[in-house]
């Protein structure tokens, strides 16, 4: 989404959706809930998935400068579905957002109606706060732990 294509209180919104989700440790995941929580709208976790819907590709023409935010700069792979289930999309959009989080490490799992999961207990990162408010530049494993049991 550029700039003027929509209200100001979108932009904002986008923006602030985008800048969480490039916060996300490379390896880890989280829910569409947690960064609606982390962003100040724990109610809207839906609005999360629409802006993950409308990240644009980076463009490939050297002419043209690419979005501020793009699928090159913001980590859409790693935000799921509350069950750690890779939300299904488009044809091939979970099996590309599968082998994106293989490509980081992340195990993925496909069950017999052919949907991906994660283990959240493993790979889930649900931190109280983003680490840029919080003045570090990624969360302890303790602190990992114990907003594991909360993931929303």
């Amino acid at each position: 989404m550029a700039r003027g294509e929509r209200s100001e209180e979108a932009w904002a919104w986008y923006s602030a959706v985008y800048e969480a989700i490039q916060e996300i440790p490379h390896g880890r995941v989280t829910s569409y809930g947690h960064i609606a929580r982390l962003v100040g709208k724990p109610e809207c976790p839906r609005q999360v998935g629409v802006c993950l819907k409308h990240l644009p590709s980076p463009s490939t023409d050297p002419s043209k400068k690419s979005s501020t935010w793009h699928s090159g700069n913001v980590p859409w792979q790693r935000v799921l579905n509350a069950r750690g289930g890779i939300s299904p999309r488009g044809p091939d959009g979970a099996s590309r957002q599968a082998s994106a989080l293989r490509a980081e490490g992340v195990e993925v799992e496909q069950n017999s109606m052919r949907e991906y999961t994660v283990d959240l207990s493993k790979y889930g990162w649900f931190p109280d706060m983003l680490p840029s408010e919080a003045g570090q530049v990624e969360s302890s494993d303790d602190e990992d732990e114990e907003a594991a049991a909360y993931h929303t």
